[in-house]
């Protein structure tokens, strides 16, 4: 039997891993892909021997993450005494909120030989400058190609050829409780030896929604319980094939860990989240493009409430979940699309909503300008209003 099981080690190692061009057209800048061995085999493969199916994956994919170091501007706080205010902390009546050059770090993966790198909007969508290391210790000034806040995504372009890439998967074929590899760059170890660090777990959950955050709005998420930390932001998510599937993005559990320098970072214990590859691809094709992807949704002209058992007894709702309209402004764009105050939003587009989180999420998924159905029930009888959403300032 342990014969057996290092025989399909061996043959797991030695199967070709290498995809093929989508054939969607010559413009597409990343490889997605399509052949490879079989999935359930090669997860069979992970527990045969030392060398298996993942250190097969990580030592395939290293050489393509890598870290990033970005200067952007921020608001920070600060105090005439320093950051001491005299008392061991921020003194709260002199402290001040000012703009200032900060620098911060992520993780990032090249995915195209040519010098396209994927990373998180939160860490170089607003940024002056962007270093981008790779696994020689090669350092190379960046380009923002393009940048959506709303689904975290921003893609980068360095000038290098010949360069190691990752293959893009497929998110819509993850199996809950699959193995799930995390690589990136937490807390600034991959600055020390040039090298990403890994972390190994499982696919815990998939299309997981946790709403709209600082303007990105996290839908569809997978969720693992591979650590992912802070500097993790931005790199890749694989399957046991070495195939990217999905970005890291949030944690949601955190303990607080000290850094060499005397800091605070947040680290992992047990929640992290990242964006699905297949939302990825229709992103970083846009922004190839040079599309501009605008969620920036404006005012509607109307508040909305979480339904309370006050408000199903007051409106006489009989539903158990929705949105209930209050505040209606007048003259504003719902009123002129045809919202009372007091109507239950239960979907949008045909998506269900259960809260005001949710409903907000399910909006803010459109862009500016995008017409969408509310479906609503107005006393006790269903009815759709269409509305085109306005852009913010």
């Amino acid at each position: 039997m342990l014969i057996l099981i290092h025989l399909l080690t061996v043959l797991s190692l030695l199967a070709p891993t290498a995809g093929c061009k989508k054939d969607i057209g010559a413009d597409n800048i990343y490889t997605v892909s399509q052949h490879g061995p079989n999935r359930d085999s090669v997860n069979g493969t992970v527990s045969g021997s030392r060398r298996n199916a993942i250190t097969a994956a990580v030592a395939k994919a290293s050489p393509a993450v890598v870290g990033i170091n970005v200067t952007e501007i921020r608001n920070v706080q600060v105090s005439p005494f320093g950051g001491m205010g005299g008392f061991g902390g921020w003194d709260p009546f002199f402290t001040y909120t000012q703009r200032a050059k900060v620098k911060a770090l992520g993780s990032g993966f090249i995915i195209s030989p040519d010098g396209y790198v994927l990373t998180n909007d939160h860490v170089a969508g607003d940024a002056l400058k962007i270093i981008v290391t790779t696994t020689d210790g090669s350092e190379y000034d960046a380009k923002l190609i393009g940048t959506d806040r709303a689904s975290d995504v921003s893609l980068l372009k360095i000038d290098k050829t010949g360069l190691p890439y990752l293959k893009l998967g497929n998110s819509d074929d993850l199996a809950v409780g699959e193995w799930a590899i995390a690589m990136g760059n937490p807390f600034g170890l991959f600055s020390i030896n040039d090298k990403p660090t890994v972390t190994v777990g499982v696919i815990s959950n998939t299309n997981v929604n946790l709403g709209v955050e600082e303007g990105r709005n996290y839908r569809g998420m997978i969720q693992t319980d591979a650590a992912i930390s802070s500097g993790n932001s931005g790199g890749p998510l694989l399957n046991a094939n070495g195939e990217v599937i999905g970005m890291n993005a949030t944690i949601r559990t955190t303990a607080v860990v000290r850094t060499e320098g005397g800091g605070e970072q947040a680290g992992s214990i047990g929640l992290g989240f990242a964006i699905p590859v297949n939302k990825i691809k229709e992103v970083v094709d846009r922004l190839r493009a040079g599309e501009t992807v605008n969620h920036n949704i404006g005012n509607l002209g109307m508040g909305f409430q979480d339904l309370t058992d006050e408000y199903k007894e007051y409106l006489n709702i009989k539903n158990d979940v929705g949105v209930v309209v209050d505040p209606l402004y007048r003259g504003g764009l719902a009123e002129q699309a045809g919202f009372h105050a007091g109507d239950l939003i239960v979907a949008v587009n045909d998506e269900k909503v259960r809260s005001t989180d949710g409903l907000q999420s399910a909006i803010y998924a459109h862009e500016v300008g995008e017409k969408v159905t509310f479906h609503i029930v107005r006393d006790g009888r269903p009815m759709d209003i269409k509305m085109k959403l306005p852009g913010g300032k």
